[in-house]
């Protein structure tokens, strides 16, 4: 039996929608980690380096040489530049804000620059490395994600040249022998861990330049100094380093308008790195097979860029409609407190009601839940429909030998079917569903009765509460039944468009049950395909929060996949079903445009978007800004706590469980993330799912003593 099981659940995970899924969700996943790649905010030159270490290994001719280095063909020299010429450099770009303002500075006063690119930002933004080789400036290589070449591992370090170096070929149809590593300064400074970097790159055919000068524009010391820096170059020729990106470049671009004027006035030359020392142009036009690679890596790119477009404008929408979900419904749930807290103590219903509890394999929890309610304050008869039982449920019903208990026996034809068997055998106008795992509190049923005081009232959905609280899972569901499904009734119930009456607990008329057509087996969710047509058939449905019911919830994470798969489909079932009530007048469409709109949008599309929030954390911890990200997720976590701490106080909970809804954000709502789109997945194949009857463990752990509760139908919360 358990091989047939594992043989089974192999057999599911091949199925083609879980291959298409897998596939789509691969290809969004390499889109971003490309994008993230790309757009990774990078830290400037003088942040993040490695301390000093060891120099023994570094030839003199090296340290004590110029800033230029060439290791290539087994050659160990620098070069320095000419007397009063100067190199302007430029790193960490290409940016849109600041790359084209200085580009226009050298134009203005016609004179080239060597920009040492990052090949996530050219290709990011490869119409500005066109713009730079066009302007007749010099290109080199600063790798592609700026990381400190001395501390990641050799075949990396090739790595990011080689992707930059494809970058710049896809770009701009030219290759470049020139890199400067990031967090590089002068040639004295070059130690052992960066010598071996150098003659790496050497090696491969590669030329280093470090700088002569550095204006640490970087901290915006201000136009002067950046200035002073450039001229102390001058003086005896140098190569200067600067950025035309990683922050607000405006006072660089200042200084060199004014700089260099001013040199070029007093007789200084300014080149390209390669002109001041001497050597070939840096770029030379790239061969067929890296400009086609670097074509596809722009593409790709671009693609990824589409995506996590997309992704930010989902992100963005569905993080506005979470927020002000969460607001609107505490708000208006705060107020239906308050109403009826106004409102005068209702009159008991005159007669006695019957409750309907249908059963499948119950024997473990059925004691309880007739005992409940039998001790209830209001005169009950109690119909127990086995329905097909095997594990002996009516036996152990009827060796309870209580009064106003009746059994009736079928053949298995599913819960539907046992309802109908019940309502039939009904002796009274009020029926009241109970799930054969829920257990009453004494005044439930008499809190249920009472809201049919209102001629108008057709159903009465109660308060649904978790009876076994001992494990992780079932606090999660705790928090999800409190903060979730009681929460959302309270705003159906003050919008008039309540779509769910739980079957755990909920009360009709047994009139408006036939008037329907009795209970459904169109769908799996029966109580909402139910409830949608008592609403279209012109009844109001309201909720009564003090008629609280305690259910024997899933335990382990496959009962609860089960259960909430079938709820997830049945929904969608119901929401087909019923999908011209959108469309019709009166009262059959406010259930129509209120309750089935907002279910869907809160119960399948936003859910469906959700975990956009939570990969967007993922990829801004990893790509962006971290301690933004992480804070930005905290004010999301805290309004969500906020409204908790509202919802459990409207259900008079203790808020002691409070604390697991951060974890419950990051495990336990992954898990209804999936079962939702299995869900969805389900019902675009036309797959036809059948019942599915989820195993009780019959513990009721957070239930009160029923012989102590007491209370009679009114005001309250």
């Amino acid at each position: 039996m358990a091989q047939q099981r594992v043989e089974q659940r192999r057999r599911a995970l091949f199925r083609p929608r879980w291959l298409l899924l897998t596939a789509i969700t691969a290809m969004f996943v390499a889109a971003l980690i490309t994008n993230g790649l790309a757009t990774s905010q990078v830290g400037i030159d003088a942040a993040g380096a490695a301390p000093e270490r060891g120099s023994t290994a570094v030839p003199d001719e090296i340290r004590d040489g110029g800033p230029v280095i060439d290791l290539t063909e087994g050659r160990v020299s620098s070069l320095s530049p000419a007397p009063r010429s100067v190199a302007l450099t430029f790193d960490d770009g290409p940016d849109p804000e600041w790359t084209p303002q200085v580009l226009a500075v050298l134009a203005k006063h016609r004179v080239p620059g060597t920009f040492f690119v990052l090949g996530s930002r050219v290709a990011r933004y490869p119409d500005l490395a066109r713009a730079i080789a066009a302007s007749g400036s010099e290109i080199g290589l600063h790798t592609f994600t700026h990381p400190d070449l001395s501390l990641i591992r050799p075949r990396r370090v090739d790595q990011e040249i080689a992707t930059t170096q494809l970058a710049v070929a896809g770009a701009t149809g030219r290759i470049s022998y020139l890199v400067r590593p990031p967090y590089s300064s002068t040639a004295d400074a070059v130690d052992d861990s960066s010598f071996a970097v150098l003659r790496r790159l050497g090696a491969a055919g590669y030329v280093t330049a470090l700088v002569d000068s550095d204006t640490e524009d970087w901290t915006r010391p201000g136009v002067d100094a950046i200035a002073d820096a450039v001229r102390s170059a001058a003086e005896r020729g140098g190569i200067v380093l600067l950025h035309d990106a990683g922050g607000d470049r405006s006072q660089t671009v200042a200084a060199l308008d004014r700089v260099i004027p001013e040199l070029q006035a007093a007789g200084v030359t300014f080149t390209t790195v390669t002109g001041a020392v001497g050597l070939p142009p840096a770029d030379s036009a790239a061969g067929p097979a890296p400009r086609a690679v670097g074509t596809v890596m722009m593409g790709a790119v671009a693609t990824a860029r589409a995506v996590a477009d997309v992704l930010e404008v989902c992100l963005l929408v569905t993080g506005v409609l979470v927020l002000a979900r969460l607001l609107v419904m505490s708000g208006v749930a705060i107020g239906h407190a308050r109403r009826r807290r106004r409102t005068g103590p209702l009159p008991p219903w005159p007669d006695p009601v019957s409750v309907v509890v249908p059963a499948h394999n119950e024997s473990r929890t059925i004691a309880a839940t007739v005992r409940s309610l039998v001790a209830g304050t209001h005169p009950v008869e109690v119909i127990v429909v086995d329905d097909g039982s095997t594990d002996g449920t009516a036996d152990v019903v009827r060796a309870l030998g209580l009064p106003g208990v009746r059994v009736v026996r079928q053949p298995n034809a599913g819960k539907p079917a046992a309802l109908n068997t019940g309502i039939a055998a009904a002796s009274h106008e009020i029926v009241i569903m109970v799930d054969g795992d829920t257990v009453f509190e004494r005044t439930s049923v008499a809190w249920l009765a009472a809201r049919f005081a209102d001629p108008e009232v057709g159903a009465v959905a109660g308060n649904a509460r978790v009876a076994d609280r001992r494990s992780l899972i079932a606090r999660w569901q705790h928090i999800e039944y409190v903060i979730g499904f009681n929460i959302d009734r309270r705003v159906q119930d003050r919008w008039q468009a309540i779509t769910t009456v739980p079957g755990a607990i909920g009360a009709y008329r047994r009139s408006v049950l036939g008037r329907v057509g009795g209970v459904s087996e169109d769908t799996l969710a029966e109580d909402t395909d139910l409830t949608i047509a008592i609403g279209r058939a012109g009844w109001r449905i309201v909720y009564e929060p003090d008629a609280r019911a305690w259910t024997d919830a899933p335990s382990r994470f496959p009962q609860l996949w089960r259960q909430r798969y079938r709820w997830s489909y049945g929904v969608m079932q119901s929401l087909w079903k019923h999908r011209h009530a959108v469309v019709e007048p009166g009262r059959s469409g406010r259930i129509g445009r209120r309750g089935l709109v907002v279910t869907g949008l809160f119960q399948i599309v936003l859910p469906l978007a959700a975990p956009m929030i939570d990969v967007y954390l993922v990829y801004g911890l990893v790509f962006l800004d971290p301690l933004r990200t992480a804070a930005w997720w905290g004010a999301a976590l805290l309004v969500q706590w906020t409204a908790g701490v509202i919802a459990f106080r409207l259900d008079r909970e203790p808020l002691r469980d409070l604390w697991l809804l951060p974890l419950q954000q990051l495990v336990y709502r992954q898990l209804m993330y999936a079962v939702l789109v299995q869900s969805v997945l389900t019902a675009l194949a036309g797959t036809r799912m059948s019942w599915q009857k989820v195993p009780r463990a019959g513990r009721f752990s957070a239930a009160p003593d029923s012989t102590a509760l007491t209370g009679s139908p009114g005001g309250g919360s």
